[in-house]
Order: C-alpha cells, then sequence, then structure tokens
C-alpha cells in the first residue's frame, strides 16, 4: 500500500487539485468530495480504477463540504461526497444536496439501520465504542454503557470532551434508548464518576489507564489498532498493551457504533460511475481491504477483520437506526452543557 500523506501535504495538494479540477467528470471518471483524508482510502480508489478503469478525482474537504457545495450549485462537479462520520452524512441530506440510489448490491451488502431508507446514504465501514479496562485493575470481561455511572467506578472513569461528536453520538444512543431524562441522570453519574477532567483524546484514555490515573473509560475500536500496530510508535504500543477493549453493549441493545459513508451530490453528472464507486466499496474484499486500512469493521457481513480488532471479539452492533440517534444529537450536546460534564 503506498505510503499515508501527511494531513499538510493533503491540504495543499487537494488545494492544488482544487485549481484544476474538471467542471464535470468524463465518462471514464468520477468526482469524489470528501472529509476522510483521502490517504486512508487511496488504496482502495487505486484499486477501483485498476478493477474498472473508472479514474477517481478525490478532494480533501476538512471542513465547509456542505458550503462548498451549495455555493457549487448546479455546476458542482462532485459525483460522490463522502464522510468520517454519520452526522456529516445526515447533513448533507438535510441540506438537499445528496440524490437516492437504488441498489440491489447496496441493499444486501450494508444492513437496513446502516443506510438510509431512502436511498440517500450508505455506511461504508464502522468504529465501535468500546470501554477501554485496565488489564491489572479490572477482572470482569464484559460491561455496559449503563455502567459506567454505577458509584463502584466513582473516581476511576476517563473520558474525552462530553461535546466531542464522539460523546455526543454516544449520548444521543442512550437518549434513544432511554430517554432524555434517564440519559441526564446518567450523564450526572458518569460525571461523578470521573478520575479528571473530561479531555484530551481516546488514546489519552489509554494512557491514563496505563498510569493508574484511572481504570476504565470509552473510546473508539479503531485507536486500539493504531496504538498495538505501532502506528503511534513505541510509547502508544505500551498504552494499547495496558488495556482490555471490552465491547461495550447498552442493556436492552448491542454496542454503540459510528459509521464512514457516502451520497451521491445532487448535481452529479456521472451518477453511473458514482454508483458503481459505492457498490465496489461494499464488495467482499474491498470491505476486507477498507476495514484493514484504518482498523475498522467491514459493514458486510462475513468480511475479514483486522486480527487486532478481531482479538476483541465478536462484534454485535446496537440495532438502532443511525438516523434516529442522529436526531438526538442537538439534546445530547444541550445535556452535556446542562450537567457540566466539561467542568
Amino acid at each position: 500500500m503506498p505510503r499515508l500523506f501527511s494531513s499538510r501535504r493533503l491540504i495543499a495538494a487537494a488545494a492544488i487539485a482544487a485549481c484544476a479540477f474538471p467542471m464535470a467528470a468524463s465518462a471514464e471518471e468520477v468526482n469524489l468530495y470528501t472529509t476522510r483524508e483521502p490517504g486512508l482510502i487511496q488504496p482502495l480508489l487505486e484499486s477501483f480504477t485498476q478493477s474498472t478503469g473508472v479514474k477517481v478525482n478525490a478532494i480533501f474537504i476538512k471542513d465547509g463540504l456542505i458550503e462548498r457545495v451549495k455555493a457549487e450549485g448546479t455546476n458542482s462537479p462532485a459525483d460522490v461526497l463522502m464522510t468520517v462520520d454519520f452526522s456529516g452524512l445526515i447533513d448533507v441530506v438535510d441540506q438537499g444536496i445528496t440524490q437516492p440510489i437504488r441498489s440491489e448490491a447496496l441493499s444486501s451488502a450494508v444492513p437496513a439501520n446502516l443506510r438510509d431508507p431512502n436511498g440517500h446514504w450508505y455506511a461504508l465501514s464502522l468504529r465501535a465504542r468500546l470501554i477501554y479496562a485496565s488489564k491489572d485493575r479490572v477482572k470482569q470481561t464484559s460491561i455496559t454503557y449503563e455502567e459506567l455511572a454505577d458509584p463502584k467506578w466513582k473516581g476511576k472513569v476517563c473520558i474525552r470532551a462530553g461535546n466531542h461528536p464522539y460523546n455526543t453520538a454516544l449520548i444521543a444512543a442512550y437518549i434513544a434508548h432511554y430517554g432524555e431524562a434517564k440519559a441526564e441522570a446518567w450523564l450526572k453519574g458518569v460525571k461523578a464518576n470521573l478520575a479528571r477532567k473530561a479531555t484530551g483524546g481516546d488514546r489519552e484514555v489509554a494512557r491514563d489507564i496505563l498510569a493508574g490515573i484511572c481504570d476504565v473509560g470509552p473510546a473508539n475500536s479503531y485507536y486500539v489498532g493504531l496504538m498495538r500496530g505501532g502506528k503511534g510508535g513505541p510509547e502508544q504500543e505500551k498504552w494499547g498493551a495496558a488495556i482490555n477493549p471490552l465491547l461495550a453493549t447498552f442493556k436492552d441493545g448491542g454496542t454503540h457504533v459510528n459509521i464512514s459513508g457516502a451520497a451521491v451530490a445532487k448535481h452529479s453528472s456521472n451518477k453511473g460511475n458514482a454508483q458503481k464507486l459505492l457498490e465496489y466499496l461494499v464488495t467482499n474484499e474491498v470491505q476486507a481491504l477498507y476495514a484493514k486500512v484504518n482498523y475498522e469493521y467491514p459493514v458486510r457481513a462475513g468480511a475479514a477483520v483486522d486480527p487486532i480488532i478481531a482479538s476483541f471479539g465478536a462484534l454485535k452492533p446496537d440495532p438502532l437506526d443511525i438516523g434516529a440517534i442522529a436526531r438526538h444529537r442537538k439534546t445530547a450536546a444541550n445535556l452535556v452543557d446542562k450537567v457540566g460534564f466539561n467542568n
């Protein structure tokens, strides 16, 4: 696989490409606007080109994807819009810059709760919200999200800021399961159990568990792969080795997941190639590669999972519809402020 580019080089390349970007892709091309760094998916795009002969023009747009597409209007060259999380997918649909596609290949590969019921977007990979637990101090091998508010964890929980999208998504899922009042009580309970201020990133949860600051904390599955796989250097390998990644679940559901996914742009002049790209990305072989590139889970049942991620056990994603969870994002963010979670 080609070496991943740095963010600075990617942004510079995107700026150069944008100046020379065609107004519309030819029949042998497809234009991809993506909030996910192209280096992470470049092997997949190159594989698509080799398989189909269709070139992918990938433009990385870290911020302002919706604003750019809306400003371009009917002249937008975008064919496919790819986002790094479900919030982005919901937003591009809500802003009216996508169009539905109907595809048996996509519908059969992507579970119903991981795609738009009207065909506007489809998940392409999954990230599970785990609980990192100390190998030395936590003996239990299973845990629920509800349990994070149990007083037995007082002074033992680490977490990143509550208003980070990873956590607001989990809180939104809690609201979808139990309602706003119970979610608020739970959030207060988690805050009462914090070992330190809610800050840092997911990998810092593992770092602080190793340091003995806390014993457990929510964090994403792929960071374990990055740490244990050596992508973060020797120090982070020690962080990854200090934890047991537990596939937490809701008591009445499964493991909360977030997704990367894609939609076809409303004014695509090359809808056929756009659909072809999405269908290619959910094929069995490519799903395995997709999952391995960034230590993610495939959306397609039966596709191979990286051994590090597979070692956590079988993932049983929460069956809640992603769209239903997304409707509670604003309420979740408001609850974080209301309980002073980050204070």
